[in-house]
């Protein structure tokens, strides 16, 4: 449950990098704003559970990749061979750390 708190949170960190960039209206500032609050209080949360290290590192590796996406997507920037590589050798790296951390957090 954890884990998909943190996938969460990317979701609305994505939303939130968009609407930072790209918002114009009142409602959108808002919408911006409650995807900051939602995007921290969910890792906060997981990260209760989790090693923080690992939820950051996800948390981080998973918006970075939803953000670029979408800007190639939606927001017409050129597509990168290079980009793309990076953000397949990033999310291995974080399907990595989240295979390597037990579903405890590390505690005993």
């Amino acid at each position: 449950m954890n884990w998909l708190k943190i996938i969460i949170a990317a979701v609305f960190e994505v939303g939130w990098v968009i609407g930072l960039t790209h918002a114009s209206s009142v409602f959108e500032w808002i919408l911006t704003i409650i995807a900051i609050f939602l995007s921290f209080y969910l890792l906060i949360e997981a990260s209760k559970v989790l090693p923080v290290g690992t939820s950051y590192a996800v948390f981080v590796g998973l918006g970075t990749t939803g953000v670029t996406l979408f800007d190639f997507l939606f927001f017409g920037q050129p597509f990168n061979l290079g980009k793309i590589i990076l953000i397949i050798t990033l999310l291995l790296g974080v399907i990595s750390l989240k295979l390597v951390t037990t579903s405890d957090g590390g505690r005993s």
